[in-house]
């Protein structure tokens, strides 16, 4: 058994308890081969909720202060985000994003999903912001398809992404996968690469009922 199947078996039981997902559209993602699913993010508890209800193991990004940690404490987290899919990259530096974007295309490369938030950061204020093109970039340069989904609830049973998560109910949607190998070789244009990520934010948008800003994110938490 390994790690993630185990964890799924101990936590997993705890979690639908606690957060009683209702889960909408998972029968559309693929059952193998690469995928990308790219949603809406609302507060950290989005990265543990999107492996609960997925049959296949979810790799994503993380900060890699979670693994990096001293003493007992620092190895417990290390072990227990690593194994549910979390892969380390230090977002800090100058080629943070270069680092993810290859990240996520090695994991698609070797045929697994890959969980990305084209936001970039966790919303400020609930409402959906700007994507980034990592994503667009991801599914032309691999021709993997994109499924949206929509995290619903999140943030009300962990408000400001701090602190242990409230019992609560949520949801999550998913969205039929969008499909870009008509934009195939087209992965350095960037009015292609913004019409995608639009077109799948365009989806998260549908799924979610969300507000939309059209500027990131990032720049919403800076001006507030």
């Amino acid at each position: 058994m390994s790690r993630f199947a185990f964890l799924k078996a101990v936590l997993g039981p705890l979690m639908r308890l606690m957060f009683r997902p209702r889960v909408e559209g998972a029968e559309g993602i693929p059952g193998s081969g690469p995928v990308i699913l790219a949603g809406n993010h609302l507060t950290f508890i989005d990265s543990m909720i999107l492996p609960l209800v997925c049959d296949r193991q979810v790799f994503f990004i993380g900060k890699d202060e979670y693994v990096t940690g001293k003493g007992l404490k620092g190895r417990l987290m290390a072990w227990f985000f690593t194994g549910v899919g979390m892969i380390p990259v230090d977002r800090d530096g100058g080629r943070g994003g270069v680092a993810a974007l290859m990240t996520g295309r090695r994991v698609l490369e070797e045929g697994r999903v890959f969980g990305i938030y084209p936001e970039g950061t966790r919303s400020p204020d609930g409402r959906l912001y700007r994507g980034r093109t990592g994503i667009a970039r991801l599914a032309l340069m691999t021709g993997a398809p994109v499924v949206p989904f929509a995290m619903i609830g999140t943030d009300r049973i962990q408000p400001g992404g701090k602190g242990l998560p409230r019992p609560g109910k949520v949801e999550v949607r998913f969205g039929e996968p969008l499909e870009f190998t008509r934009y195939e070789g087209m992965d350095r244009d960037r009015y292609v690469l913004r019409a995608v990520t639009d077109e799948v934010m365009s989806e998260v948008m549908r799924l979610s009922g969300q507000e939309y800003v059209d500027i990131y994110a990032t720049k919403a938490k800076a001006a507030a």
